[in-house]
């Protein structure tokens, strides 16, 4: 080894020692809560009036009736995460990823198989790979924001994004360690194709890549200045040829077969309609693996950019806190598409979509109204025939984030925030199975009532379980539910199929406008800035005794979700052993832990999940390399310089 490199290996080790010594002495900040981790909001919005019957029935068959959905996977909601934060919540390279993220991910993927995420977004379009190297501000880094070069003209400030090589060994290492899936997306900000991305992506991740988006929401191109009008789906779909004639090379053969689109938005005119009428699908019938849309139901724009009408978060509480206004009003019109996606033998997923676009709102967005809202909303969507949906991940002013890492120059004494639609993905993995088999429909129960929609879901053909939601605030009154059901029986002329017990699992909080310190099933992802990714607390699954004329009766609190097991224990779900996922780098004494670094070394992302259970937070009793690793780590570090220095010496 020459005298740079043990200098390279002197100085790397140091700045590790350098940087844990100057920690142990930081004085706790005092710092103003942005984004997700601002816990403040809005009141909860009054009962219904007049109330909905707080004692309702519902009738489920043993076997799926007409308008159950189709055959789902079981990885249905999943992530979509900008591009520009990859470096924030998956990790700073391919050695050192963020173990926090690894049990967010975990958790999903050990309920549902697999979980599925998306890295792309708006930054995406402005994405290049560094092939060759040439850009040092990669070095040891998955990407790099040149925002001195950042487009003016852009609405959203788009600042290009170089991506390095270990981008690519990132998403690897991950799906090596717990069981994820990726989309990733061709740059199509203008028609000088980059298409470093093609290549990689399936070389590094192999099966483990699902597909590569290209063009994410080209409708709104005129708007961001990133087209010039006119500039229609006509235009979109010549530039789309464009790119399969540039994709010729045997090098892009797997990308070139592995399209999502049209992705689009719904804006300027763009009708999805007219789309298939032009033809999209046969032209590219080749090239394209996924039917795409995107879609928030709302929007915050004015708040952030300026111009429109600027919305109260007190008055879309509500909006959140129902069935019907921002969800199953808008999900329905989707049912045309998503049949015609069943014709031409493709998925239809919901690329990207939240509570709201521009952040989200204050106080509702990371409301467990939210968390209800988005659960439902994902059902919902599953109900009408989508066959995936993910919900996005922004930065550290987004409202609606699923999980939020805190700030880089806090990271010392503060964990993650773990945001409403975590909680809903959680949930749906659970709500999902892993049959890969589950259809689901919605009940319209209790006369289609706003407040307390209530799904069936069947698995291999067969009824397996049933959610009830109640929406209502009990700080507001009375508003619990009683909710009895039957499966089969004599007034419909069927077999009796209600079982003699069922179990429930509940997803609850104090209020609607509650923003941290949810339970499901008793177990909590604890408080802004508290997560570490595990879930905490003893599980809870209820056992109720059902009646002796062939029904049963779930209490519902308000507010929560009910999901009743009726076929089953539900830790039958579990894919695998529980694994706490830390890291090895060592550069404070709080919030850290250990990982095996022998199942970080680059690979296609084949699984190789070993039940661990370590524990991540400080003061914990079942310790781990964390704290016992540090003074070690020290004293090894010291003791190799004196060593080198002496070999230096001698030389």
């Amino acid at each position: 080894m020459g005298l740079a490199k043990l200098s390279f290996v002197l100085s790397w080790l140091l700045s590790y020692v350098v940087a844990d010594l100057t920690i142990q002495y930081l004085p706790q900040a005092t710092m103003v809560a942005t984004g997700a981790h601002n816990t403040t909001g809005p009141q909860p919005p009054p009962l219904p009036n007049p109330m909905p019957n707080l004692a309702p029935f519902i009738q489920l068959n043993k076997a799926p009736p007409a308008g159950v959905s189709i055959k789902l996977p079981s990885a249905f909601l999943g992530f979509s995460i900008e591009i520009s934060v990859a470096n924030q919540v998956l990790g700073h390279n391919s050695s050192l990823i963020e173990p926090t993220m690894l049990n967010l991910l975990h958790n999903i993927a050990q309920r549902s198989g697999t979980v599925n995420v998306r890295v792309g977004g708006n930054t995406q379009d402005h994405a290049t790979v560094d092939e060759a190297g040439t850009h040092p501000e990669l070095d040891r880094k998955i990407l790099w924001k040149d925002h001195a070069n950042a487009n003016s003209n852009n609405p959203t400030a788009t600042p290009p994004v170089y991506l390095s090589r270990d981008f690519f060994y990132l998403l690897s290492n991950i799906s090596a360690l717990t069981d994820v899936h990726w989309y990733l997306g061709i740059p199509f900000n203008d028609t000088n194709w980059r298409l470093g991305i093609a290549p990689m992506g399936p070389e590094i991740l192999g099966d483990r890549l699902l597909g590569f988006q290209t063009a994410n929401e080209p409708d709104f191109y005129v708007s961001h200045k990133h087209r010039v009008a006119p500039y229609g789906p006509q235009e979109w779909m010549t530039e789309l040829r464009s790119l399969v004639n540039a994709m010729n090379d045997p090098k892009y053969d797997w990308a070139r077969k592995s399209f999502i689109v049209p992705s689009i938005a719904g804006a300027d005119g763009w009708d999805l309609q007219a789309i298939w009428d032009m033809g999209l699908v046969p032209q590219f019938n080749d090239n394209i693996k996924y039917l795409a849309v995107e879609h928030y139901p709302a929007d915050n724009c004015a708040a952030i950019w300026g111009g429109g009408t600027i919305r109260n978060p007190q008055d879309e509480m509500v909006n959140y806190a129902n069935h019907d206004t921002y969800l199953k009003s808008i999900v329905k019109g989707y049912a045309p598409h998503t049949a015609y996606a069943q014709t031409v033998n493709r998925g239809f997923i919901m690329f990207e979509t939240n509570t709201a676009s521009c952040g989200g709102f204050q106080g509702v967005s990371n409301s467990f109204g939210a968390a209800l809202w988005g659960l439902d909303y994902a059902m919902q969507m599953a109900h009408t025939n989508f066959t995936g949906a993910m919900y996005h991940v922004g930065g550290q002013t987004t409202f609606y984030n699923p999980f939020t890492a805190p700030p880089t120059n806090e990271k010392v004494f503060h964990q993650w925030t773990i945001g409403s639609m975590y909680y809903s993905a959680l949930v749906m993995a659970e709500v999902m199975g892993m049959t890969n088999t589950t259809q689901i429909m919605d009940l319209d129960a209790n006369n289609a009532n706003p407040q307390t929609p209530a799904y069936v879901l069947y698995e291999n053909g067969q009824v397996s379980k049933l959610g009830i939601f109640n929406y209502m605030d009990k700080s507001k009154g009375s508003a619990d539910l009683t909710v009895t059901f039957a499966i089969g029986g004599s007034g419909v002329g069927a077999e009796n199929g209600t079982p003699a017990t069922v179990k429930v699992k509940y997803l609850e909080s104090n209020s609607i406008t509650d923003t941290v310190n949810f339970t499901w099933a008793g177990q909590t992802l604890g408080d802004a800035y508290g997560s570490d990714g595990l879930l905490k607390g003893d599980e809870v699954i209820k056992t109720i005794e059902c009646n002796n004329d062939n029904t049963c009766t779930i209490p519902v609190p308000a507010p929560a979700f009910a999901l009743v097991f009726l076929n089953g224990d539900p830790n039958s779900n579990v894919a695998y052993p529980s694994s706490t996922y830390t890291t090895t780098a060592i550069t404070q004494t709080r919030n850290t832990a250990t990982m095996d670094p022998a199942v970080l070394a680059t690979s296609n992302g084949h699984k190789n999940i070993a039940a661990k259970k370590y524990s991540t937070s400080f003061g914990s009793g079942n310790k781990n390399g964390a704290e016992r690793g540090v003074g070690a780590l020290r004293w090894f570090a010291v003791g190799l310089s004196v060593g080198i220095g002496f070999f230096v010496a001698a030389i």
